[in-house]
């Protein structure tokens, strides 16, 4: 398999694996070190005071706490580990400062232990930090007990908190990701498949009359070439939507307008181009439309000529009508060809793409697509989409 093609869904098992950032280790370690150097360093200056010659290993213990603090988010079990066997030792030097104080720092390692470690390891990582509790009920009895317990309890807690805040974000990130990737394709089929049929129709025309009608063929050698340069232009413009820093882009490049209702007789050109007749009405001004609706509008359009070019049996005509209601509560758009039906009745219940690209389009703005063949012959696709002007 290409190794590029697997750089999406590797990006989102890194993901997975729960690394913590450079910028959040450090945040990480600077508000972990300050809570136990404000509580447990405290603690311990205030109750060696009566043992002078055990405080200042105390003091070196606490620090080498804090130090240990500083890999917790690469190498959180080993860390919980130092600091646990560490708090247990500070608490034999200085029985006056609580468990619960001792192994503030241990009890900081086991949350973290729990939001980045799977549960395997960190159930066992709860169950080695309750085995010191009755320690805490001989020294203190049951509010000792009582103060222990509830607070490794909680800290797990609150690992397994924010581990289940990572996993939904990461399923909001993958959701995103795949709508993007669905909307992008939707986007290249449009163009694509749009400009190939005018492009395939012009060839064909052009080899027809290519020596007993010289001038015709240039005219469409030159349709194929105006309708490749458009599609690449609505490429170009894709991709540079795509791109994360098309907000920094300072490039000063001339832009071409984007795919609208007002290049809605560009598109129709094209297809003339191929020797169909295209009619085009429109209903109503659609100024000040939002971009979505406006470019659904467009791609339905769009995407029924399509249709129209590469599956119409002998359709010679086809009719466009964009229409806004009374009221500006809705827009309207129908486009009929005279086409036979013929090989186009499974396109009516929506097993063509194109089609299912077009009620997709339509559903996303909140509004309805119907399509399928006409009593009298020809096909229809008509859309009624809600009215949303521009932000």
């Amino acid at each position: 398999m290409d190794r590029s093609s697997r750089q999406p869904d590797d990006a989102l098992a890194g993901e997975a694996r729960d690394v913590v950032s450079p910028p959040a280790a450090r945040a990480l370690w600077w508000g972990s070190a300050g809570v136990v150097l404000a509580v447990l360093g405290t603690s311990v200056l205030v109750a060696g005071a009566e043992h002078g010659r055990r405080l200042p290993l105390a003091v070196a213990l606490v620090l080498v706490q804090v130090c240990a603090l500083r890999w917790q988010a690469s190498a959180p079990v080993v860390v919980l580990s130092v600091n646990a066997v560490t708090g247990l030792v500070v608490w034999a030097l200085l029985p006056a400062v609580t468990l619960t104080g001792a192994l503030l720092a241990a009890q900081v390692g086991l949350c973290v232990v729990s939001a980045v470690r799977p549960r395997r390891v960190s159930v066992p990582a709860l169950a080695a930090m309750c085995l010191p509790a009755p320690l805490a009920l001989g020294a203190n009895g049951g509010p000792g007990l009582a103060a222990y317990l509830p607070a490794v309890v909680l800290a797990w807690t609150a690992g397994q908190w924010r581990r289940a805040q990572q996993a939904r974000m990461r399923a909001e990130t993958h959701r995103a990701v795949v709508e993007e990737r669905a909307r992008i394709a939707r986007e290249v089929h449009d163009v694509v498949a749009h400009t190939l049929s005018v492009m395939v129709i012009q060839a064909g025309a052009g080899d027809d009359v290519f020596t007993e009608r010289p001038e015709q063929a240039r005219q469409a050698l030159r349709a194929i070439e105006t309708g490749a340069r458009s599609a690449l232009g609505e490429l170009r413009l894709l991709l540079r939507a795509f791109r994360l820093d098309a907000e920094e882009d300072g490039s000063g490049e001339q832009r071409e307008p984007g795919p609208s209702l007002a290049r809605l007789d560009e598109l129709a050109d094209a297809v003339r181009a191929t020797g169909m007749t295209v009619d085009v009405h429109r209903e109503g001004a659609t100024d000040g439309l939002s971009a979505a609706v406006d470019l659904a509008v467009y791609r339905i359009v769009q995407e029924s000529l399509t249709n129209t070019l590469r599956h119409a049996v002998g359709a010679d005509e086809v009719s466009v009508c964009v229409r806004v209601t009374a009221g500006g509560e809705c827009v309207e758009v129908t486009v009929v060809d005279n086409g036979r039906t013929a090989h186009r009745s499974s396109m009516a219940v929506g097993a063509g793409r194109g089609l299912v690209g077009m009620r997709e389009r339509a559903r996303l703005v909140g509004g309805s697509l119907r399509a399928g063949p006409l009593p009298g012959g020809g096909f229809e696709v008509a859309a009624r989409l809600p009215w949303e002007r521009a932000s």
